[in-house]
């Protein structure tokens, strides 16, 4: 009854939903993908991930790249809710998968992807709990596991709210990886059995940085010279401003430096440069390929799928979303480059990350702008502190992996299981060496 209810409501929203997705589309994309229309796959072997934004598929590359390395009898599609999430697929993977926008929410809509889909196994990155989606998994007998899984505060009361439609949808899943010992409580309060759950710690750690990353960090800052340099990576609407005013102090003690800003969307990227241009900034834009000379005092990242060479030709780095409330993004990305992390205080998104790099030392958090140019000064004046920061950043990123391999065997299990046509395994039955919660 509550999914029917459900379905009714998301009918009679679907003149807003279209309206919003207009933003969310891609020319080579049809708009039929978000109904279900895509081709066919039933002459082929499909492993499925949904990914629904940039975010999740960052976190969830070292996943797919193992997927692929796994499996190469499969083909990998990829789905993905946003533009700038198909973006990051392609920036990402090329041609090694294949993409899709996922279809919306809709019974029959749900129902004809997943029937054009046929997958082994369908993978869900952190937390898209959709429940028409998951029934037409459970329908056509396909396992659906959440890898990386979690659950904020609010995003748990909301979903208690909704006990009995999202009750259904969770009962039906066949493993949830969860990223900490708090979202596995969480699972569990929602109805997870215990025996299809595992806490395997965060994807996020598994984090490989390519050779090539340090290459590409190491031409670019040959270009920039030798100069004080911080990068802002993924910043918002509302932060901006705030990173140029440090950077203005910054200025005022080392008028040599630069500022790498990169902004999260890419829709901001000419408001953005117009913003450093009105503050007075002389601005060399990345996609237009200017350098950033001597005389150069911000560089706009405006280009997608580079934000780990920026970071890779820094001194320090800031990640965004963390000034305004957004609620933070990755500071391990920084952190495997060895970088010491600066952030505000806005992290919510990211949980135990922030308390792990805490304890060791690893991060420095600012309230505004004012004390992140104070900070940036004290940063650059002190290079054994700098180091120290990089060097316990990257120590966090070194002792926290291992959630890839967790992750991996079980959803090897599941496959296996899939293909034998056997019973979707427990938990409890040779545990993939993630805790139990």
């Amino acid at each position: 009854m509550g999914r029917r209810l459900y379905s009714a409501l998301l009918y009679a929203l679907s003149p807003l939903i279209w309206r919003r997705l207009r933003r969310e589309h891609l020319e080579d994309h049809p708009r039929g993908e978000r109904l279900g229309r895509i081709p066919t796959y039933h002459d082929e072997r499909v492993l499925w991930v949904h990914a629904a934004s940039v975010g999740e598929v960052v976190t969830a590359r070292p996943l797919i790249r193992s997927l692929i390395d796994d499996y190469p009898e499969h083909r990998v599609i990829v789905t993905t809710m946003t533009a700038t999430g198909a973006r990051q697929v392609q920036t990402l993977f090329g041609d090694l998968v294949t993409h899709h926008f996922v279809a919306l929410d809709f019974p029959g809509a749900t129902r004809r992807f997943v029937q054009r889909l046929d997958p082994e196994i369908t993978i869900i990155v952190e937390t898209e709990i959709w429940p028409n989606l998951i029934h037409a998994c459970a329908m056509a007998g396909i396992p659906v596991a959440i890898v990386n899984a979690r659950i904020t505060s609010r995003g748990f009361a909301r979903y208690q709210r909704f006990s009995k439609l999202m009750g259904e949808a969770i009962r039906r899943l066949a493993w949830v990886g969860a990223k900490s010992a708090e979202d596995a409580k969480r699972f569990r309060a929602l109805g997870v059995s215990a025996r299809r759950l595992n806490v395997t710690g965060a994807l996020k750690y598994d984090l490989h940085v390519d050779d090539s990353v340090f290459e590409r960090g190491e031409a670019l800052r040959d270009m920039i010279g030798d100069r004080p340099v911080w990068v802002a990576g993924s910043t918002h609407e509302g932060e901006e401003s705030q990173l140029l005013a440090a950077h203005e102090r910054f200025l005022a003690r080392f008028p040599d430096a630069l500022l790498i800003l990169v902004p999260r969307h890419p829709q901001r990227f000419d408001e953005v440069f117009e913003l450093c241009a009105r503050e007075g900034m002389t601005v060399a834009r990345r996609s237009e390929g200017e350098p950033a000379g001597p005389g150069t005092q911000v560089y706009l990242g405006d280009t997608m799928g580079e934000l780990m060479t920026f970071y890779a030709a820094g001194d320090i780095a800031f990640v965004g979303g963390s000034l305004v409330d957004i609620g933070g993004h990755n500071l391990l990305e920084p952190a495997a480059l060895g970088l010491p992390v600066v952030s505000g205080p806005s992290l919510s998104s990211l949980g135990d990350v922030v308390t792990t790099l805490d304890e060791a030392g690893a991060r420095v958090e600012v309230a505004s702008g004012g004390m992140l140019g104070e900070m940036l000064v004290s940063l650059q004046l002190d290079e054994t502190r700098r180091e120290t920061l990089g060097r316990n950043a990257l120590a966090v990123v070194n002792a926290n992996r291992g959630a890839l391999g967790h992750t991996r065997d079980y959803l090897g299990r599941l496959i296996r299981a899939r293909e034998l046509h056997e019973p979707w395994p427990l938990a409890d039955e040779h545990p993939p060496g993630g805790e139990r919660p």
